[in-house]
């Protein structure tokens, strides 16, 4: 049974047979090529937010799916009592290619974070040191099972699961003194993302990012940067905190690692490793040959095909087209983040999820982040076309619900009345703008598709 081109029956399926914990768009994807995606109805979307900064080589790559196909038809699965070929490669690549000695493979975000939590306490108690806490910021997200939304800084992802794991304090972001001041002898390890993704793509300060570093290591206090989000080059550098300077004790990954096949890691150098003994730690599926294999073909495309230069060429482009955007509607009131992780804020006139939802209909894929931002996290390989068309798509948007500033001379000859007479300036004390309507994006319909580029 396929029920692949039937949108009201894979609706209804999934409204009776799968656990409601997600909100969907009425679409289904079927397809994928390059940076966009096709629904049930061959309908083209440019996809901006790549699965959640997964899809870092787009989709149907021909070299991340060649290795896929090869690794698929000679071994999918081989238990970790046997050394597998692929996982040893892996390893190698991600600690030649960082400060790290030695990697931990999982199967997503959280496992690796929940990796990191335990060898950092594992790592003072084989010391003989009673360290266990762990310090993370506010609005910070590092995870859904218990430990990880233990070290998540928003009680709404904690509440309803009561009581949570013991043992982390929280401090404001960008707050060192509030860091400072949380650590104490039973401090093992600070936790942190060099940007917050899922508060509203909000980066580190620079000098906040060093003196945490520097304090972690004048106090024997380990480093764990989550890098789940940012790392792989998503920030223009194949790991966020080398544009930071500073050289973590642990970092986590996992989402764009394999491009879309389900993997987590965790890096550690060779002093943290020893938290972990033989037995204390492992995964049936982590590591596997075939999810090696998307992952080993994802670095060696990176590499191959120059994937952090476009980053960051494509990060200026981006930002130079939406800044200029920002000076045109007064309602974007700021635009953030690194690499191609941007984050775009609305002010009250603007509604995130309805702003998501516009953009949805006219093709363009996007997520929503609180009630005022829109993240915007597309494949690596995207190019100026693709740029251009989502820029379009958002001055169209904004131009029918809110009206573009205009110069100061433009708004005065608006206000003057339609007569010959000359009319003192003076004699206005408004402007266009102070008297905007706001207006409401429509509900959801048939998307308007991009222009092909096949």
């Amino acid at each position: 049974m396929s029920i692949e081109n039937d949108l009201s029956l894979i609706q209804d399926f999934d409204k009776n047979y799968f656990l409601q914990v997600f909100k969907p768009l009425p679409v289904a994807f079927v397809k994928g090529k390059g940076c966009y995606l096709y629904d049930t109805q061959g309908t083209k979307y440019i996809d901006m937010i790549g699965g959640i900064a997964v899809n870092s080589l787009g989709h149907a790559h021909p070299k991340l799916v060649g290795a896929i196909k090869k690794q698929a038809g000679e071994l999918i699965h081989c238990c970790n009592y046997y050394y597998i070929p692929g996982r040893s490669e892996l390893a190698y690549k991600l600690c030649k290619n960082s400060f790290a000695d030695k990697a931990f493979f999982c199967n997503s975000g959280a496992e690796a974070n929940e990796a990191a939590i335990k060898i950092a306490r594992g790592y003072f108690h084989y010391r003989n040191e009673d360290r266990y806490e762990i310090v993370t910021a506010k609005n910070s997200f590092h995870g859904r099972t218990l430990g990880t939304i233990a070290a998540t800084g928003q009680p709404k992802f904690s509440e309803p699961f009561a009581p949570v794991m013991p043992g982390f304090k929280y401090v404001p972001f960008n707050d060192f003194d509030a860091l400072k001041e949380a650590c104490g002898p039973k401090t093992a390890a600070v936790m942190l993302e060099l940007v917050q993704g899922e508060s509203g793509v909000h980066p580190a300060n620079i000098e906040y990012a060093k003196l945490v570093d520097k304090f972690c290591k004048d106090h024997g206090i380990l480093l764990i940067i989550d890098e789940v989000q940012t790392g792989i080059g998503r920030t223009g550098m194949m790991f966020c905190h080398e544009r930071y300077g500073i050289t973590p004790d642990i970092i986590t990954l996992a989402k764009g690692l394999a491009g879309g096949v389900p993997i987590g890691a965790m890096l550690c150098t060779d002093e943290v490793a020893t938290g972990f003994h033989v037995g204390d730690h492992g995964s049936t599926f982590g590591g596997n040959p075939l999810a090696c294999a998307a992952a080993n073909a994802v670095l060696d495309t990176i590499k191959e095909e120059n994937l952090l230069v476009n980053v960051n060429e494509m990060n200026a482009y981006l930002m130079e087209k939406l800044t200029k955007l920002k000076g045109k509607y007064d309602c974007i009131t700021d635009i953030r983040g690194l690499g191609l992780l941007i984050g775009i804020e609305f002010d009250e006139r603007i509604s995130a999820s309805q702003m998501m939802i516009e953009m949805f209909r006219n093709g363009i894929l996007v997520s929503s982040i609180g009630t005022s931002t829109i993240r915007l996290a597309p494949p690596l390989i995207i190019k100026k076309k693709e740029i251009d068309t989502f820029c379009k798509v958002l001055d169209s948007i904004l131009k029918n619900t809110i009206p573009a500033k205009k110069d100061l001379l433009s708004a005065i000859k608006d206000k003057l009345p339609q007569t010959s007479k000359k009319v003192s300036v003076a004699s206005f004390d408004k402007l266009p703008g102070e008297e905007d309507a706001q207006q409401t994006p429509a509900e959801p319909s048939a998307p308007v598709a991009p222009e092909d580029d096949m």
